[in-house]
């Protein structure tokens, strides 16, 4: 029988000592294991390691960990100057790979790691490794444009000539293309599936087969088209998908409504934004004669129509959710369906799963009922006319709506009470206006607008959230298997951080690192509520949290501060929405017995992990989108002057950010006041001759220089301004002495747009912010490689 105490002693001994290899006496010694009894265990231990692979013995008879104990495994994201980061799967912080230890991996590839040297958190530094051997090649397909031979040199190397990649990740390489298959025209925007991947020989060198031409590069909307085949974002049905859509009536029959509770006389209404046309959510509020709150949302029935296993659910699976990238939405599930029987369209019957819940005055869910049902709504609403009858108290509005005014009323109340229960319990809320960017008929943007979200915005996320919670509750009780949302308690090493950095403007949280609670985050936002520190402490605090995923474990939601939680309310555009609807639907029927469970014991799994899958897909799409829309927008402001605010600072310069979220970098090679020293526990730059400083949260006034579409990066310049001009207190500049002679955290040490940079992605700041914010291949065999076409044209030459 195993050991496995003594075997975990073993392997963990040896992952931490600094030695390679071992001697059975150094075993001994090392973890106590000396006695007769215990020498003769741990020599039978070690033949066992050795015979199952875990061990290796050397030519010295000294034992060694295999390759296998020793490497780490993980996803590799690369970066346009040639170094990268590899993200493992527990969560720890990511390993820094320098250039030219990537093993010529690229971005999204699964990669074995060898670590070169240890984190040391203490220090602040994480791990860095090498890359030793890639486990799958994810990168199986890029987009750029396509650059033709003439035909005596299509002859001469078989090949059609070659793609420039538009991921700038992808820029110092060079794609060539098999002459078989389609045969694009020059300028053609074009996917290739990779056949042949860089090496020793070829570093910067691909091959591939044009799969599908996109369009042209002067074609209106061709950028975002571009990024949307770059993550491997379907734009069209399968033919089946469609033809299941097609089958699907536009209207309610009677057996539709079989084991349906009909709620058709109720007064029901949606609200939603003056574009939206995909109404999956409808609610209803009156007060109980015991003086409690009836909440009634209602929202589409969406698992009807796509029935299990079924082409459609297949599609709406590898999907996940629908992705909304400036000027349009590619859906989840046809729009058929999503613009049509599953919208909750006013005064027509609608099939819907509904969650009524009773709401004492301390905002306590006393009872509910989670069932299958059928409304017809009263009315289409917006959140501009809510606002206006709600806050504005708009006399013309209230009139046209006066029927439902009290109800208006009534839903006011609630959402206060639900709202301050929230913060009783600690949700961290980070209010921040979101920006939408207006682009024209042929896609060119043309303004940036910033939405605050107004009371009916926050009293349908209110009652959205009160849903969510009660179902998830509601299973989590019955202790059947069930899909969550679950945002995890943030890493002890990023509190601690956080905590330290805090101090510098006198603020103390309290709790330890590795058990910190919601309330004492939401305590601390609360102390410097107004103050000139609020923009930096709430902005670091953001990018130390977690980021909120899908699971099959009720391990709640930090950031709501929710015991429970789950996506039960957007099924027309989540995929977890819609199991979580098929789940009620099949233990309602099926009941909740062995052979039930275990059926969803088998499923959930996969389709969770999908599902954070495709949502992370989507927000990197979006993020790119909007970046690349920005960059367009500033290119016609290049030297004008504005102010904006420090965003972030990192050793190769600061990141400002304008008030309409414009986002540009000032580097350090640009900022001619000083020579600036990197002080990185206070996330400052400070002058060394000067004493002037700049930190995350401080007013600076700034010129556009740059807007790069292809790189989709701003870049601006300082505007000396004395009337905000910050300098080093004494206590910083001492700091900067003391510091200036400390080693640095490799991790950062790059001098261009490295991982800290806000461009290339905050997926920790998006952790849990949105969660029901409304915003309504492998190589192929055979092929000739491209070295040969391009050695042959050398040697002629």
């Amino acid at each position: 029988m195993k050991n496995m105490k003594l075997i975990e002693e073993i392997l963990l001994f040896m992952k931490q000592s600094q030695k390679k290899s071992f001697s059975v006496d150094e075993l001994s010694e090392g973890l106590g294991y000396t006695s007769a009894n215990d020498f003769k265990k741990l020599v039978g231990t070690l033949a066992q390691l050795e015979r199952e692979g875990q061990l290796n013995l050397n030519k010295k008879n000294r034992f060694m960990l295999s390759m296998e104990q020793t490497l780490v495994k993980g996803l590799f994201r690369g970066n346009d100057r040639g170094f990268g980061f590899v993200i493992t799967e527990d969560d720890q912080d990511d390993i820094y790979i320098p250039q030219g230890a990537t093993g010529y991996a690229l971005d999204g590839d699964q990669v074995a790691v060898e670590i070169t040297r240890e984190a040391a958190p203490w220090q602040d530094k994480g791990a860095e490794g090498r890359v030793v051997g890639i486990e799958e090649r994810r990168f199986t397909q890029l987009v750029g444009e396509f650059i033709p031979y003439p035909e005596a040199e299509v002859a001469e190397t078989e090949l059609y000539g070659y793609v420039v990649p538009k991921d700038k990740k992808m820029a110092t390489y060079r794609v060539y293309i098999e002459a078989t298959g389609i045969q694009p025209v020059e300028g053609s925007i074009v996917l290739v599936e990779l056949t042949y991947y860089p090496d020793a020989e070829f570093p910067t060198s691909m091959q591939g087969i044009v799969k599908k031409t996109i369009g042209h590069i002067n074609d209106p909307g061709i950028d975002i088209l571009s990024i949307v085949y770059k993550f491997g974002i379907p734009t069209e049905f399968e033919e089946s998908t469609l033809k299941q859509a097609e089958a699907v009536s536009d209207t309610i029959a009677e057996s539709d409504l079989k084991d349906r509770i009909d709620l058709r006389q109720e007064t029901i209404v949606t609200i939603d934004g003056e574009d939206a046309k995909d109404l999956d959510d409808a609610v209803t509020v009156r007060k109980l004669e015991n003086g409690r709150y009836h909440l009634g949302v209602h929202i589409a029935d969406v698992s009807y129509y796509v029935t299990e296993d079924s082409p459609l659910d297949q599609e709406a699976f590898e999907r996940g959710t629908s992705v909304y990238l400036t000027d349009r939405v590619i859906p989840m599930i046809p729009h058929r369906l999503s613009n049509g029987i599953c919208s909750l369209n006013p005064a027509v019957p609608r099939l819907t799963m509904s969650c009524e819940m009773e709401i004492d005055q301390a905002g306590n869910v006393v009872s509910h009922r989670i069932f299958p049902s059928v409304i017809q709504t009263t009315a289409r609403m917006t959140y501009t006319a809510v606002n206006q009858i709600l806050m504005e108290k708009d006399e013309t509005v209230r009139e046209t709506y006066q029927e439902l005014v009290p109800m208006f009323e009534l839903m006011g109340e609630l959402h206060q009470i639900l709202e301050n229960k929230r913060k009783q319990r600690g949700a961290i809320d980070f209010e921040a206006p979101e920006a939408q960017i207006i682009v024209d008929e042929t896609g060119q943007p043309i303004d940036i607008e910033l939405r605050e979200r107004g009371l009916g915005e926050r009293l349908i996320e209110s009652f959205m959230l009160a849903a969510n919670e009660t179902v998830a509750e509601h299973f989590a009780t019955l202790n059947v298997p069930f899909i969550y949302r679950i945002h995890e308690q943030p890493d002890s090493e990023k509190m601690q951080r956080f905590a330290e950095f805090i101090t510098n403007f006198g603020v103390l949280l309290k709790g330890t690192n590795d058990k910190i609670e919601p309330k004492a985050l939401q305590n601390v936002l609360a102390s410097i509520q107004g103050e000139p520190e609020e923009p930096i402490i709430a902005t670091m605090l953001l990018r130390s949290m977690k980021q909120a995923k899908y699971d099959v474990e009720p391990l709640g939601h930090f950031g709501l501060a929710a015991e429970y939680y789950t996506h039960f309310t957007s099924p027309i555009r989540r995929y977890p929405d819609l199991i979580v609807h098929r789940l009620i639907r099949a233990y309602a029927t099926n009941g909740t017995g062995v052979k039930e469970q275990a059926k969803w014991e088998g499923l959930l799994p996969d389709i969770s992990e999908q599902s954070s899958k495709m949502e992370r897909r989507a927000v990197e799409a979006e993020r790119e989108t909007d970046a690349l829309k920005k960059a367009a927008y500033m290119q016609d402001k290049v030297g004008e002057i504005y102010e904006g605010v420090v965003s972030s600072v990192t050793k190769f310069g600061i990141f400002v950010e304008l008030p309409n979220t414009v986002e540009g970098l000032i580097h350090i090679s640009n900022m001619k006041e000083d020579y600036f020293d990197y002080i990185e526990n206070h996330m400052m730059l400070i002058g060394e001759r000067t004493g002037i400083s700049y930190r995350i949260g401080q007013p600076v006034k700034i010129e556009v220089v740059k807007a790069d579409i292809e790189t989709k990066e701003i870049d601006f310049a300082i505007v000396p301004d004395e009337s905000k001009q910050r300098f080093a207190s004494k206590n910083e500049v001492a700091l900067k002495k003391k510091t200036s002679k400390q080693k640095k955290n490799t991790g950062n040490r790059e001098q261009g747009r490295g991982k800290n940079s806000p461009s290339t992605g905050r997926k920790q700041e998006r952790s849990f912010k949105n969660d029901d914010k409304f915003a309504k291949g492998k190589k192929k065999k055979g092929k000739k490689p491209f070295y040969k076409g391009v050695a042959k044209k050398k040697k002629k030459k």
